[in-house]
């Protein structure tokens, strides 16, 4: 996250003037729905399901790039400010937003920050549910809710059950901006609420009986998923998917794969795999998908997959590995 680039407000300002020269962002507002621009591809999906026939959501990130480093240019900045509403994750997932936000003037749309109501948890740490969130002390380890510091883990969505509050979020956000289709946002909530709460009780049917709980990752990206399900990550990189890892980073996991027998090493599809598979060379075991959902492939997006399908892709890979 460190090394996150910041947008200044000078380059806010001077991509404000650009508008519309560039960005690489194809989708543009519409005239007769609720124009909804969104930070990165889960925020995406999740609008799209929860406001159906009434919306056009506009992602920013385009496929196939990984979002922590990507900033805005001048078309998608305007797609921002031309919206109804911006959903963006917030607890400092991204880096750009607090000096967008800062520069926004005479601007109709309203920002949402969608892990509103989601407890956070701290960088580096998943407390699991069978640990009731204390630590040796007795104190909560989850950073408060709403509450999101230098140190705290964005990567909520990866719980099923923080991708709900999520959605949540979002329908009160349209009700609001939308009264008139109130009994249909809430209906598609409903309706996708229940797809989540399945796809909670598949994960927890699935891993609470297998022998293993730890996951040998290349990114750390999946406290939430560990701290729900019961499961410890091990990452060669940190919070940031481009962090350079240490020869001793790099000890470290080949010691917690021996020491666990872990037989996979997880990579993700938006950035190199080089390391993991390195490293998995190197301790003698194998390489699988365990996507972040950061965003799509493009041939991901071909194929129709969102959320759900990929999430259950995961745990497919994840049952495999843990067996």
């Amino acid at each position: 996250m460190k090394r996150r680039r910041i947008l200044t407000g000078l380059t806010l300002a001077i991509s404000l003037l650009l508008a519309g020269c560039g960005g690489g962002q194809k989708s543009a507002v519409a005239e007769d729905k609720i124009n909804i621009t969104t930070s990165f591809y889960p925020l995406y999906d999740f609008a799209v399901k929860v406001g159906g026939a009434h919306v056009n959501v506009i992602n920013l990130v385009p496929a196939g790039v990984e979002p922590h480093d990507w900033t805005p240019k001048g078309r998608d900045i305007k797609n921002i400010s031309d919206s109804q509403l911006f959903l963006y994750q917030g607890a400092g997932f991204e880096g750009w937003v607090d000096d967008f936000l800062k520069s926004l003037k005479d601007s109709k749309v309203k920002p949402v920050v969608a892990s509103t109501g989601v407890e956070l948890l701290k960088a580096g740490e998943e407390t699991h549910d069978h640990d009731h969130g204390k630590d040796e002390h007795g104190k909560d380890e989850h950073s408060h809710t709403g509450e999101a510091g230098k140190d705290t883990d964005p990567h909520a969505w990866l719980s099923p059950k923080n991708a709900k509050k999520m959605s949540e979020n979002i329908k009160n956000a349209l009700v609001e901006a939308d009264p008139a289709h109130k009994s249909d946002y809430e209906a598609n909530y409903s309706a996708y609420a229940a797809k989540l709460d399945a796809l909670d009780k598949q994960y927890k049917d699935s891993l609470s009986g297998l022998p293993k709980k730890e996951i040998a990752v290349s990114h750390q990206a999946f406290a939430y998923l560990c701290h729900d399900y019961g499961l410890t990550q091990m990452a060669i990189m940190g919070l940031s998917p481009d962090a350079e890892p240490t020869a001793q980073d790099m000890k470290k996991m080949r010691e917690y794969i021996g020491e666990h027998g872990i037989k996979y090493i997880f990579f993700e599809e938006l950035v190199s795999d080089k390391l993991a598979k390195t490293l998995a060379k190197d301790a003698k075991v194998e390489t699988l998908v365990l996507n972040p959902l950061e965003g799509l492939t493009e041939e991901q997006v071909k194929q129709g997959k969102d959320y759900i399908s990929v999430m259950e892709e995961n745990l497919k890979n994840l049952t495999k590995a843990l067996q």
